[in-house]
């Protein structure tokens, strides 16, 4: 896919200014998920696209850590003001972040509509004109609105991550084992067994693997996930290596394989992971694991 379709956004404010900016912009209809959102110009924004004749329709999640009240009086204003919102309740978390705008354009994210997510947080914001992807998440969002499980082309599941339908760990597994020369991944939450195997299967096959965790990304605060293959691949997402992302939530993950975008995330590894001084890793031959 070429970058003329698709533009990484990766600094926080710039961040919100493409989330208020999408929503501004549709005219006809506009699907998304939230996980969480305190952020008040987000919130008019959807507000504003409603009153101005636009079908906005949300899924919110049916819990989050301490935030069932917020969610709550969240999803009830919404729906004052004119957003149909359906809890994801086939899920003990909908935890997907994404926007459809007129399906035409869409947002797939790491982040939350939230104050630290758009002042301080390690999060990745990919904007898409892919047909591919936006008919991919258009299907996505129908199906769980409905209730119903999602029915993806090979086309689409050839870009979208979705967990857990679309078995994620087979499907991390299988781009891990593409890796000639490198691993690089942001996840905190790191922790699944089968995977931290197959990544020291890796190393012990010469793979170099890089593992970001927490407090290692100056000076943002870790929170999205992101995994770099090589100069070839990478991955962003809402979707941990966890055995509760990869079994129970829905989860989105999206795959990238345009050089140029690929070499920008892997810039962004090496600005914000590299360690400062060897005291600052573990390292076993070409395994680093950046200490938390």
């Amino acid at each position: 896919m070429g970058a003329r379709l698709e533009r990484l956004v990766l600094a926080p404010a710039a961040r919100r200014r493409r989330v208020l900016a999408t929503i501004r912009a549709a005219r006809r209809r506009l699907v998304l998920s939230i996980f969480r959102c305190d952020d008040a110009r987000v919130l008019q924004a959807l507000a504003g696209a409603a009153a101005r004749g636009v079908s906005v329709c949300a899924i919110v999640t049916p819990r989050a850590k301490a935030g069932a009240r917020r969610l709550d009086r969240m999803s009830g204003w919404l729906g004052v003001h004119g957003v149909e919102v359906r809890r994801g309740a086939s899920w003990t978390k909908y935890h997907a972040k994404y926007i459809v705008a007129d399906d035409r354009v869409a947002l797939v994210t790491s982040l939350n509509f939230t104050s630290k997510c758009f002042t301080r947080t390690c999060d990745f914001l990919l904007v898409t004109s892919d047909p591919v992807v936006v008919s991919g998440l258009s299907a996505l969002f129908a199906a769980d609105w409905a209730s119903r499980p999602p029915e993806l082309t090979a086309a689409q599941r050839e870009r979208l991550i979705v967990g857990p339908d679309d078995d994620p760990r087979r499907r991390f597994a299988s781009l891990l084992t593409q890796a000639r020369h490198r691993i690089r991944l942001i996840d905190a939450k790191l922790t699944d067994p089968s995977t931290r195997r197959l990544l020291d299967e890796r190393r012990r096959a010469g793979v170099t693997v890089e593992i970001a965790h927490r407090r290692t990304l100056r000076p943002l605060r870790s929170h999205g996930k992101l995994l770099v293959i090589d100069d070839s691949i990478a991955v962003i997402g809402s979707l941990a290596l966890s055995p509760a992302s990869l079994d129970r939530r829905r989860e989105l993950a999206l795959v990238l394989r345009h050089p140029g975008l690929v070499a920008t995330l892997d810039r962004f590894w090496q600005a914000h992971c590299e360690p400062r001084m060897p005291t600052a890793s573990r390292v076993s031959g070409p395994f680093v694991e950046l200490a938390s």
